[in-house]
């Protein structure tokens, strides 16, 4: 049973309403530790100066801090380092979580006393700058825990024979009001594909769209459907162009959560071909993948980075060799001619992945 005494702090990168993969895991890891009784003080930067944040913060069960937007941007990390440890001072449990989040926890080691734990996500330990790499490694060796989010995530520190790594995979949650089956919207397509993220390289949309001739070969009428922050889009569109696929392709942005759910009922497949970047930006999990299986959407996603613990290879969906245009059109071509079977073993899945499931590994671990 955990002990509901206990005060957490949890120290973030980034947290909602903005979209992020690592604020999407700090806000359910909050609030599920806050309903299991502890207290839980956030630690996150202001991102938006919009209503928006307030509105949201407000209706958290666990205390969020944030720090102000200011210039020039060090004052920001000093008053973040100021919060974490005055919370720090009376709390048990300092959680870390991001690249910032785990130089501030290394470095406030000798002057607090809480057990430090470190969560991992995969680009945060696998920079190709050999600076920061050496920096994040020497900041890990110093937590009492580290928590990956993936055993791939893990294997990209297997060099630094940490003592106490547990892997804790990402979960999914859905309110009650945004979980309903019946919000599907009208999409083009037949088949369609849907990638939930930011587009960018390591996202691959951009590998999708090089599929995409061949695919259509098959499937005159396909249709490949982004949903995220376009921040490479107009990259992409003249790729697209390019390749004369263009009409196959829609560039949606940033949508609400009840928008992607509508999408997610309407899509036929969710697919993402991710890849790890120059820079060592690397796909830690790929958590857009557990809400599509929660909505019966089967997924494809690529070998060799965090997805191939999101994917259920052969049940949920099937993973490939994302550069290979012939392997994408045979897991497509399988999946749709299955889609049925695949539909069903995406829900229980799915359901394995969710919060009130995952995080009783995470109090057990706190507790152990």
């Amino acid at each position: 049973m955990p002990d509901t005494t206990k005060h957490i702090v949890l120290l973030t990168s980034e947290f909602p309403p903005l979209p992020g993969g690592i604020g999407n895991h700090a806000y359910n890891l909050a609030e599920y530790l806050s309903h299991f009784g502890y207290k839980v003080s956030v630690i996150a930067d202001q991102r938006d100066t919009s209503q928006n944040e307030m509105e949201f913060d407000r209706k958290l069960k666990s205390n969020i801090y944030r720090v102000a937007l200011m210039f020039p941007r060090f004052l920001m990390y000093l008053k973040r380092i100021w919060y974490c440890y005055k919370l720090s001072k009376t709390a048990d449990t300092l959680i870390c979580s991001g690249k910032f989040p785990l130089w501030i926890g290394a470095f406030l080691k000798p002057f607090v006393s809480v057990e430090l734990i470190a969560v991992i996500h995969g680009t945060e330990v696998n920079f190709s700058n050999n600076s920061l790499r050496k920096s994040i490694n020497w900041s890990l060796k110093r937590f009492d825990k580290v928590i990956a989010v993936s055993n791939f995530t893990k294997s990209l520190v297997g060099d630094l024979d940490l003592k106490n790594v547990e892997v804790i995979p990402n979960g999914y949650a859905l309110s009650e009001s945004h979980s309903s089956t019946d919000s599907k919207i009208q999409i083009e397509g037949h088949p369609k594909l849907l990638t939930v993220g930011n587009v960018t390289e390591r996202k691959g949309q951009a590998t999708v769209i090089k599929h995409l001739p061949k695919l259509k070969k098959v499937y005159p009428n396909i249709h490949y459907h982004c949903v995220g922050l376009k921040t490479e889009a107009e990259n992409l569109l003249a790729l697209a162009k390019s390749l004369n696929v263009s009409n196959h392709v829609t560039f949606h942005g940033h949508v609400s959560q009840e928008q992607l759910n509508g999408f997610y009922e309407s899509s036929d497949i969710c697919v993402m071909l991710s890849q790890t970047t120059d820079t060592g930006d690397v796909e830690g999990f790929g958590i857009a993948l557990i809400e599509a299986n929660h909505f019966g959407l089967p997924t494809i996603g690529s070998k060799w980075c965090g997805i191939e613990d999101a994917i259920d290879d052969g049940i949920s969906g099937l993973l490939i060799d994302a550069t290979k245009s012939e392997d994408f059109v045979d897991a497509v071509k399988t999946i749709f001619n299955g889609s049925e079977d695949f539909s069903e073993n995406a829900k229980l899945w799915a359901e394995q992945h969710h919060w009130h499931h995952i995080i009783k590994q995470y109090v057990d671990y706190i507790e152990a």
